[in-house]
């Protein structure tokens, strides 16, 4: 049995090496893989945000009246930003697929009935799990991305000169 324990503060930490797992790129192919990465956490960030909001007004409220107000703010049909192909580039080994998020947000409520908003509460508990499984798993896809890039540019430091901006002369 192996038992990880933190670094004491100040201690080094090893020193990143070149994952087989990155080979098939290239470095700008690494750094917008890691850029899609990020993108996709903001994304299911704020989703994570907006259940957890729902579910705080369910339990507080009981009956979800100021819920009204809330999806009124954030109902406006919005063109998606950033990239959506990365769930299906992306293997599927540790990133849960993410619940039917629009449907459970757009769900009528019937605030006369107890058994209706337990099942909601339920549901948005269950998604808010699977969004919190899903951010996890995105964390260490970005350290390990992060790792190869820094790895990367230990081997070659000048291929870190080409996200600079260079004033040509």
């Amino acid at each position: 049995m192996t038992i990880t324990t933190a670094a004491p503060q100040g201690a080094a930490s090893p020193t990143p090496e070149r994952s087989t797992e990155f080979a098939h790129l290239d470095l700008e192919g690494l750094r917008q893989y890691r850029s899609d990465l990020e993108v996709e956490e903001h994304r299911v960030s704020y989703w994570r945000r907006l259940v957890q909001a729902r579910l705080d007004l369910l339990r507080t409220n009981g009956n979800g009246a100021s819920f009204d107000r809330l999806q009124c703010a954030f109902a406006e049909d919005r063109p998606a930003r950033g990239r959506t192909a990365l769930m299906a580039v992306v293997p599927q080994d540790d990133m849960p697929p993410l619940p039917e998020l629009d449907e459970l947000w757009h769900r009528p409520m019937n605030s006369n009935d107890p058994a209706v908003i337990n099942d909601l509460a339920q549901e948005l508990s269950f998604a808010e799990f699977q969004l919190s499984t899903y951010r996890t798993a995105l964390h260490r896809r970005l350290d390990r991305a992060t790792n190869e890039l820094i790895a990367r540019y230990r081997e070659n430091p000048y291929e870190c000169l080409v996200a600079l901006p260079l004033n040509p002369r």
